[in-house]
This record gives C-alpha cells, structure tokens and sequence, in this order.
C-alpha cells in the first residue's frame, strides 16, 4: 500500500456478541444496541448493502459509535456475496473446483487473487472480516453445494489454503466453515437439524482434514450446526467435546471460534435466544452471532449482562482483537481505494478473464440466493 492504513484504536476488550441492523443507515435504536457493553460486533447482510461508498458510511458510522466493533460479512462468492452492486463479481468456489480438475495451476493462481481481491474490497469499505473460506466437502449438502471447492480433500486443502493465503497477504483475517464438516449431510441447518451419523474416525479421515490441514492459516473457525451423534449429542456449535476437546486439545485450534448464527432453525434446540447464546459461549464460542431478528438479539444482550463472566474472558478477548483489520484511508470511490493495494487490479483482471468472459463461465450463471445463507 501507498499511505498509512487506519489503524484499529486501543480501546477497550470486544464482548461476546455480533448483531445486525436492518437497513442502509444506523437508526438511534441501532446506535443503543452497538453502545451495549455486551456487543462486540456486527454482520452486514444483503439489505445492509446499496452501493461501496454506502457501505463504507455506514461502517464509519458504526465505528464511530464503538471504535473496537468487528464488522463481518459472508463475502464467499457465487451465490453467497453481500457485497455485489459496484464491485467484483466473484464465482462460487465450486468453480475452481471444476477448474483445478484440469488446469490445476491454473486454479491455484486464480485462487489466490479471489483471496486477494475480495480481502482487498472488503476492507476497502470498512469491513473487517469475511466469514470465509467454506472448508466443507462438496457432497450431498444442497446448502453448501459449490460454496465448497471440490468434493475431495486434497483439492480442498490446496485451493482453499490458496485463497487464504491471498486474503492474508492483504492483511485479512481468515475464518474457515463449517467444523467439522457440514458437506456430507442433506439437511438444510435453516430449516433442520442435521444430523451426521458417522464416526469420529471416519469424519477425521475426511471431512476434518481441511480444518486439520489448513489449520496454520486459519485464524478463526465457525462450527456447524449439525448433531454427530456417535461423537456428541451436542450440535457442533454447543459441544464442549467439539470445540474445547477436540478443536483446542486435539487439534490444538488458538484461534478465534465464532458461533454460527444461532438464529437459525437447527439452533432452536438449545431454548431461547439467550439460552443458545449461553450454551455456545459455555462450549467454548469467542462471539455468538444472533442475526435477523432484533427481539432475539435483545434477549441474547439480557442473558449475557447475567453472566459477566463472559465479558471478563480475557483469554477470547485477546483472540478477538486480532480479527480487527487495518482499514485503509477512504479515497473517494472502491476503485481509488482498492488502487492503494499494488496487486489489486491485476487480480481483478485475471479473475474477470478467467470467469466472467465467457470463456469458461458466464456471470449469468452465478444466480442470487434468495436465501442469507451463513
């Protein structure tokens, strides 16, 4: 980069919870909910977004009422992409999948400018994070589906460390999902619960081995929502053999865990609002996401002023302040702003002529999902 980079301020530790808002701006009742000692962070979604210089307003906004607050975003590409009028198309990951099948270097070097061209447009506007790569197996899962780079491991492990590597040389933070593996099981964690009848043994030889492999450019993990029976009875996300047994002990994990948002259907298993944020911060969670319903979010910030231990886990605080990113200087538009990034515009350029051009896929078929899929 060209200028100093807007360094995230020494404030106070980040508490336990993401929210989000409903609209472009903030409202006063926004301004209360992000000023609450119990919310660390926000996630933008599709509703959230209208152009770049907009979103960057508005996380200037944010930031302005808590300087400390992590912004994130499910920026993955294909059918998952908040972040769409105004910048890059990105393919669905599932597409260099495909491409690694017969150009595999091809694949490898297109996949480390997605990761640096999506880090660079998301921290250009404001955000933080992007709750990515999809680590999961491309498998019988419609929910994931081409989200995942391939339906084998080894290609997974080189595509997707790849990318990481990309979003990291931008100075992004990485978040791999969904551990231990949500591609293998058909049901929809929206609308379900998932339950994933193998053996332990069985999903470390497979599913597992991105999260196992991947792990050193991993800074964070988001846990799924789905039930291994013959390992827990606890959905990943709640389990305390999951995420402190298996994910800090055997693994050895240091980084961030983020819940997945426990707004979702599969998470209703655990009681209320509060209750699931209560029951995945005692698992071992960093964060709790509570998204897409304010009254929910309101009662996971009741339950959480209750137990203040979870706002004195200095351990998490420490974890969490390292997904902060350095923001760069608004320079008036994305494209001045991304131009401060000396690898940018050549990653643009390869990726629009690699997917966007006919050639070997056409933008027409990378289609909106109605659904905000996390």
């Amino acid at each position: 980069m060209t200028n100093n980079p807007t360094q995230p301020a020494p404030t106070s530790p980040i508490a336990p919870l993401m929210l989000d808002i409903d609209g472009h701006t903030l409202t006063d009742a926004d301004k209360l909910v992000i000023k609450n000692d119990t919310v660390g962070g926000m996630i933008l979604f599709g509703r959230n977004v209208d152009t770049p210089e907009q979103v960057r307003s508005l996380c200037d906004a944010m930031r302005a009422v808590k300087p400390n607050l992590i912004i994130g975003v499910d920026q993955e590409g294909g059918r998952v992409r908040r972040l769409r009028e105004g910048f890059t198309p990105l393919p669905a990951m599932g597409k260099l999948g495909v491409l690694f099948d017969t150009d595999p270097c091809k694949a490898l070097s297109l996949a480390y400018d997605i990761g640096y061209m999506l880090a660079c447009e998301v921290l250009a506007v404001g955000i933080d994070v992007s709750f990515a790569p999809v680590l999961d197996m491309d498998g019988v899962s419609a929910v994931i589906g081409d989200r995942g780079f391939h339906a084998d491991t080894l290609a997974i492990v080189a595509l997707s460390s790849q990318l990481m590597r990309g979003i990291k040389a931008v100075g992004m933070a990485t978040t791999g999902k969904h551990f231990p593996g949500h591609g293998s099981v058909a049901t929809d964690s929206h609308y379900g619960i998932p339950m994933d009848e193998r053996d332990f043994a069985t999903i470390w030889q497979s599913d597992l081995q991105p999260f196992v492999q991947c792990q050193h450019l991993l800074d964070a993990v988001m846990p799924a929502h789905v039930v291994y029976p013959k390992v827990d009875d606890k959905s990943a996300g709640f389990s305390k053999v999951w995420l402190q047994d298996i994910a800090r002990g055997k693994l050895g994990f240091e980084g961030v865990l983020f819940s997945d948002d426990l707004s979702m259907q599969a998470a209703h298993v655990a009681g209320d609002a509060g209750d699931r944020v209560l029951s995945a911060l005692s698992a071992g969670c960093d964060m709790a996401l509570v998204c897409n319903d304010r009254a929910s979010a309101m009662t996971a910030i009741e339950a959480v002023q209750h137990h203040p231990e979870f706002l004195q886990n200095t351990q998490s605080h420490a974890r969490l302040a390292k997904m902060q990113s350095s923001i760069p200087e608004w320079q008036g538009s994305l494209e001045a702003t991304c131009g401060q990034f000396e690898e940018w515009a050549t990653a643009k350029a390869r990726i629009e002529q690699a997917f966007f051009n006919e050639t070997l896929f056409t933008q027409s078929t990378e289609q909106k999902d109605p659904t905000d899929y996390r």
